[in-house]
């Protein structure tokens, strides 16, 4: 049976509540829900088959035709309304342009040994320590999924993944990149020690560079967030390696490092071949 669509022309109807206040419910949280916008992560949220589901979709009407067949062919088919554009900005709060908004349905949330290969197959994880700017961690993870990461792990005061901005940012990998967050307090050496992994602490002050690397088979990772970089400890008990830069200057926007740290680590284990 075709996808049905309902039309909704009251920004009050409770069936929209989910998408009321964006901005500020991002800030105080959805009872395990989050928000997709735009097409591509739509499609990308349709297609999971695990740990995401959609819940609802709210198109602008022009968008509806090219979305049901997509919508249709899921799992699990979410309702849909459909709105004016001048309806879906007053229940969000915010003008939408792309007529696009999904509610997710966040799954269950798995451990870090559920997320990384286990030994002794090759594994290249991405460790994200204190990052709390949602651009950055959602570059990341768009990184992460370019040169084939197989999973991001994020300690306890890193920022959502799920948060609106942060999947917009990441092009919707923020939804099939595999991650898992750190207990609070959890150590990333013993936690690099028990999955197996070799752990590398990006430092622009570590002695050893990249280009020098003896890449290992398994490595971990681990960026800091800007300006503090990595606390001593993580420093001192991993492998601190560097990104060779012009003299003069050693600073990179963390998302950036992150992409030319892990694309020196996927090539020299072998993840891009045949790639362009």
């Amino acid at each position: 049976m075709p996808q049905v669509a309902e039309t909704i022309a009251d920004p009050d109807d409770p069936r929209l509540e989910p998408y009321a206040r964006m901005r500020e419910r991002d800030l105080v949280g959805r009872a395990r829900r989050f928000i997709a916008e735009g097409e591509v992560t739509l499609r990308l949220l349709l297609g999971s088959r695990a740990r995401f589901r959609a819940e609802s979709v709210l198109l602008a009407p022009e968008r509806w035709p090219a979305l049901a067949g997509a919508i249709a062919a899921c799992p699990h088919p979410p309702p849909v309304y459909l709105a004016a554009k001048a309806v879906m900005s007053a229940v969000t709060g915010f003008p939408i342009h792309r007529g696009v908004l999904a509610v997710g349905l966040r799954g269950p949330e798995p451990d870090a040994a559920a997320v990384v290969p286990p030994p002794p197959a090759p594994a290249l994880v991405l460790g994200l320590a204190g990052l709390t700017n949602h651009d950055n961690v959602g570059a990341a993870f768009r990184n992460a999924a370019a040169f084939g990461a197989d999973a991001v792990l994020l300690d306890a005061a890193s920022c959502d993944p799920l948060y609106r901005k942060s999947i917009r940012v990441s092009a919707g990998a923020a939804l099939i990149q595999p991650f898992a967050r750190l207990a609070s307090g959890q150590d990333w050496h013993d936690l690099s020690d028990a999955l197996g992994l070799q752990a590398l602490a990006l430092s622009p002050r570590a002695a050893e560079s990249l280009d020098d690397l003896s890449v290992p088979v398994r490595a971990l990772l681990i960026l800091g967030t800007e300006g503090p970089g990595l606390d001593a400890a993580t420093l001192g008990r991993a492998r601190p390696v560097r990104i060779p830069m012009a003299a003069g200057f050693d600073s990179l926007n963390v998302a950036t490092a992150a992409g030319v740290a892990l694309l020196t680590i996927a090539r020299a284990q072998g993840r891009l071949t045949g790639a362009g």
